[in-house]
Parts: C-alpha cells; sequence; structure tokens
C-alpha cells in the first residue's frame, strides 16, 4: 500500500502525542526523533530528513504549540504544513504554450515506464479537451514501437512512427510538422531508455530538445527506487534541464523515499503519478493531499474527483433511496458492485477517507485484480432476475443451479447471501439509529465482511 510503513509510524508517534493533556520541549524532541527514524527507513534522503525534522521541531517548540489546548493536534498541523512544502507547496501541472502545438519529451531510465506513461498522460489531456499526437521516438528497444501503437490504438489517440531506421531528430521534427498539419494541439514524445551517464544518448535528447523546443521535459521515474530515483532525477535535470516528473508505481511504494526528496533536491516538481497499470492510472500530483494521506488524514477531494469521473449519479441516487427504505436487492447489489469496479480497489479508497484507514482489516480481504468481485458477480449472473429481485426465493435446488451456472460451489452461494443480508442488516442500523447507540456504547462495530 501506498506509503504504508511510513504512515503507520508517523501515527503511531503522533499518536503518543495526542494522548497527553500538555507537551514538554522533551515529548516533541523524542516524537521528532521517531519522525526522523521513520522517515530515513522510508529512503528518504538524509539532508531531506534533517532539515526538515529541524524545521518541524522549531516550529512545535514555539509557543503557540505548548500553550494550545490541543498541543499533539498543533503538531500534527505543523507537519502536515511541512510535509507539504516538501513536496512542493502546490499542484504543479503541464504549462501548454501560446502557439500549438504544445510539445513534451518523455525521458527516462530504462524499465521506468515512459511509454505507458506517455500514452496515459495523452488520455488524461485528450479528456480535457486535448488533441495529442504520440511520437514514437524510442528505435532502439524491440517492440517499443508496437507498443506504444497498441497504447494509441487503445485510447483512440494517433501515433506518429517513422519506423526503427530513422533518428530520433528527424521523427521528432517530422511529428511537429505531421501535428501542425494536423491540427494536433499537444505533442508527446517517447524517447528511449538510457543511463544518465550514457553521453552519446544524453547528447541525442539534447539534439532533440534543441531541434523541437519542447515546452515540457518531463522525467519518468519509478518511485519505488528510492534513493535511485532521487540520484537519477539530479542527473538527467544538470545534464538536460527537466521541467517535472512523473513517479510510476507510486501505488506499490510503501515506503515513500523518492516522493518526500525530489523537490526538495532537484527543486523540480512532481507533476503527475502513475496509480496502477490502467491506462487511466495517471494523477496530478497534490501535495497536500498525499501529505494528507501520508498521516491518515485522507483526501476527500481526491475521492470526490474520482467518483465524479467514474460513477453514473443517477445510478447512485436510486441505490441510496432502495438503501434508506432497505430495498436493495441483488439487482442492485450487481450495479453497486459495478460501480466499485469503476473507483478501484476499496483499500485504496478507503485510504482517501479519513479515519477509514484503521479498519481496514475488518472488512474482509481485498481483492486489486477483481478476482473475489468477479465470482461474486457471476454468482449474480447466474441468477434469473426474479431471484435478484426476490433473494427469499433462493431455497436448495436454486442455490445449486446457481453454483453450476457460476462456476462456484453452493457453499460460495450460501457465502454470499449471508454476506448480503448482514449488509442489510448494518444498512437498517445505520437509518435507525441503532449505529450511533453501539457507537456510543462499544466503539465501532465489527463489520461485516463484504463479499469482494
Amino acid at each position: 500500500m501506498l506509503f504504508e510503513g511510513l504512515s503507520d509510524k508517523l501515527q503511531n508517534a503522533f499518536g503518543k502525542l495526542k494522548s497527553k493533556g500538555k507537551l514538554t520541549e522533551a515529548d516533541v524532541k523524542a516524537a521528532m526523533r521517531e519522525v526522523k527514524m521513520a522517515l530515513l527507513e522510508a529512503d528518504v534522503n538524509y539532508k531531506v530528513v534533517k532539515d526538515f525534522v529541524k524545521v518541524v521541531q522549531d516550529r512545535c517548540i514555539g509557543e503557540d504549540v505548548m500553550k494550545s489546548l490541543t498541543p499533539g493536534q498543533m503538531v500534527i498541523k505543523i507537519v502536515n504544513e511541512e510535509l507539504t512544502n516538501l513536496m512542493g507547496s502546490v499542484k504543479s501541472e503541464i504549462t501548454f504554450s501560446q502557439k500549438p502545438p504544445t510539445v513534451i519529451m518523455m525521458v527516462g531510465l530504462q524499465g521506468a515506464g515512459k511509454t505507458t506513461t506517455s500514452g496515459k498522460l495523452a488520455g488524461l489531456l485528450k479528456k480535457k479537451g486535448k488533441k495529442p499526437l504520440l511520437v514514437a521516438g524510442d528505435v532502439y528497444r524491440p517492440a517499443a514501437i508496437k507498443q506504444l501503437q497498441v497504447v494509441g490504438e487503445k485510447l483512440d489517440i494517433e501515433v506518429f512512427t517513422m519506423g526503427d531506421k530513422v533518428s530520433p531528430v528527424d521523427i521528432s521534427k517530422a511529428a511537429l510538422e505531421h501535428a501542425k498539419n494536423n491540427l494536433n494541439d499537444v505533442v508527446i514524445i517517447d524517447t528511449a531508455g538510457r543511463l544518465h551517464v550514457d553521453e552519446v544518448l544524453m547528447q541525442e535528447l539534447k539534439d532533440i530538445k534543441s531541434n523541437v523546443n519542447p515546452q515540457e521535459i518531463l522525467l519518468v521515474v519509478d518511485s519505488m527506487t528510492g534513493q535511485d530515483a532521487v540520484n537519477v532525477s539530479e542527473s538527467f535535470n544538470e545534464a538536460l534541464g527537466i521541467d517535472g516528473v512523473v513517479l510510476t508505481k507510486l501505488d506499490g511504494d510503501t515506503r515513500g523515499g523518492a516522493a518526500l526528496s525530489i523537490r526538495a533536491v532537484t527543486n523540480k516538481p512532481i507533476k503527475f503519478v502513475g496509480m496502477g497499470e490502467k491506462l487511466d492510472n495517471l494523477e496530478v500530483f497534490h501535495p497536500d493531499r498525499m501529505a494528507s494521506r501520508i498521516l491518515g488524514m485522507g483526501d476527500v477531494l481526491s475521492l470526490i474527483e474520482k467518483a465524479q469521473d467514474s460513477l453514473d449519479m443517477e445510478k447512485v441516487k436510486e441505490l441510496e433511496q432502495k438503501m434508506r427504505k432497505n430495498e436493495m436487492d441483488f439487482e442492485d447489489f450487481l450495479s453497486q458492485l459495478e460501480q466499485i469496479q469503476n473507483l478501484g480497489p476499496l483499500d485504496k479508497l478507503l485510504d482517501m477517507v479519513p479515519g477509514m484507514g484503521s479498519i481496514k482489516g475488518q472488512m474482509g480481504n481485498f481483492d486489486a485484480n477483481g478476482k473475489e468481485v468477479n465470482k461474486t458477480k457471476a454468482i449474480i449472473q447466474s441468477m434469473t432476475l426474479y431471484e435478484r429481485r426476490n433473494p427469499a426465493v433462493l431455497n436448495a435446488s436454486r442455490k445449486k443451479r446457481i453454483a453450476r451456472g457460476s462456476g462456484t460451489s453452493v457453499q460460495d452461494v450460501n457465502r454470499l447471501i449471508k454476506q448480503f443480508n448482514e449488509m442489510k442488516k448494518m444498512m437498517k442500523m445505520f437509518q435507525s439509529g441503532n449505529m450511533m447507540g453501539k457507537m456510543k456504547k462499544g466503539g465501532f462495530p465489527k463489520m461485516p465482511k463484504l463479499p469482494f
């Protein structure tokens, strides 16, 4: 999970502070030692950690914190602000040329994910009303051109190629002319991966830059390489002069060293982050939202944006009305599952909801690949429309037929029905107000295991 190790350690350190009614300087210093160790273990650059801890500690030992009625909360507020500053304060997006087309060069090491990221970026810009052109400038890696063409086809975006016998410089120049003639307002050049110490290939990038005058040079780096990603960013910036960084595989980065170090070391912003393998899993990087997620404070704005992009709001309203009346059936539940699949893995969504990250363990096993979701859908789709709308009629013979039709077992069918009924009971408790009473008496009630 994203920043999981770092997030747990920071929340643990601050949990000790929140339990104290009054803080001493010794309390703050002890917490800062834990913060320092957590950041170093997360592979954050040592100088960045040292400077960060000093700034936070100096602010926390100030009178405003020590005399505050909620000093623990004030410390967290300061850490949140400084984490945001560390990662760039505000989001930094693509700057578009006043005279189209806007040229974007994608550069980086081999295996960082440039080709896929180029396609993802083109898809993101297309959603915003742009007409991008993808340029196959990697003439060295076998099948690189074909890979970009496949990505372009999936996104319905044109790919410009001249094969692998023409120099990337000539391809880039020809692509720019093609874009002007065909009204493409964005040109995204996918260049070959190279080592930052390879002088010949680095010179090739400089030649492309001087010939097409890109508006943006984006460095694509694998966030899971930690400090290596930071070192690569520094080297490419010195050699080429990058405008921003795209961090790939951030969804699998449990440490977070690259995201927390790159801006401070290179003074270049993280512009986008890759949050999965799907072609729509590229997001604008928001430093303030990421800081909140690291501290377990959620990211409601991103969740809202994701919901607006992914959900059929009319269906959501209909389902809400049925849930209020406790009338949800398997037909509604199937629709709900499909909407959830559009949003992505549930554990990632819970990380965006303040306070919900801590109860993920109560909600069953999450399957990022959707296997359990698909099994649940298969069972429901093997029911007749009458059975979906009237779950009470599901007797033994019907269950056997459903199990055969879905390629599952009767036990699987029974398990789904039981979990569905438990969910309906919990919804009824929410509607009746009994849930609040239970929470007052004994904390958050045990969640039913979800059937996905």
